[in-house]
């Protein structure tokens, strides 16, 4: 099963993230701080990173920030303030989800298990491709090998990147809403959280465009969503 590494101050807290996810299989590593979690990712090399955000000297943030030059594993951040700007931030570091305390240990496995089919689905030949190459423009996404390249430059992309990237690409020309989007990539409901869509898409834009302020492959449609073009 996959490893987990949750970084979580809270020391009860911290235990009951473990025996849960213990209980469905996983294994669990823990750190009670930034600093010595990002010891411990670095080591053990983690399928799925949890971390709390409000912690003592290396906060969630900072973590997030240094882990997204180091790995494309999804983290999922817990915390206790729900301004939506907080959340926003959060995404904009790297981010691949995030819990508001008190949560529902039922919701957390939920969050869990749909990041592990994602790194399923992008570990392997993604679901609706149409051959293990899709070439597009200056675009060439390998599906079988989680790999993009922009003009024959190697780009990295988080899973959760990947799969939009993916999508979108499968449906060029086609506009979706960002309540659609949510649905067919992130998987589950994720009401009044749309941002969610807008952040990641200015991650991919940042990555695919020549100039990600004027996009001619990631296109808003005005009042509606967003779609491929090629």
């Amino acid at each position: 099963m996959a490893k987990i590494a949750v970084v979580e101050d809270d020391r009860t807290l911290a235990d009951l993230l473990k025996y849960n996810l213990s209980r469905e299989g996983f294994t669990v590593v823990t750190a009670a701080d930034g600093s010595s979690g990002l010891e411990v990712i670095r080591r053990e090399k983690p399928d799925i990173i949890i971390t709390d955000v409000m912690m003592p000297g290396m906060d969630g943030f900072e973590l997030t920030r240094t882990l997204r030059a180091e790995t494309t594993a999804p983290v999922l951040l817990l915390t206790a303030r729900s301004e939506e700007i907080d959340k926003v931030l959060g995404l904009e570091l790297g981010a691949d989800d995030y819990l508001t305390k008190p949560f529902s240990m039922r919701e957390l496995l939920a969050r869990v298990k749909a990041m592990l089919r994602r790194i399923e689905l992008t570990g392997g030949a993604a679901a609706g491709g149409s051959g293990d190459i899709l070439r597009l423009g200056r675009l060439e996404l390998d599906t079988v090998r989680h790999r993009l390249t922009v003009s024959g430059q190697a780009m990295e992309l988080t899973p959760r990147e990947f799969e939009l990237l993916h999508f979108l690409m499968n449906n060029r020309g086609r506009v979706f809403s960002r309540d659609a989007l949510l649905d067919r990539v992130w998987g589950y409901d994720y009401p009044g959280e749309d941002r969610t869509v807008d952040v990641h898409i200015r991650w991919l834009r940042q990555k695919i465009e020549a100039d990600p302020s004027q996009p001619v492959h990631l296109v808003t449609v005005r009042g509606v969503g967003y779609k491929f073009e090629e």
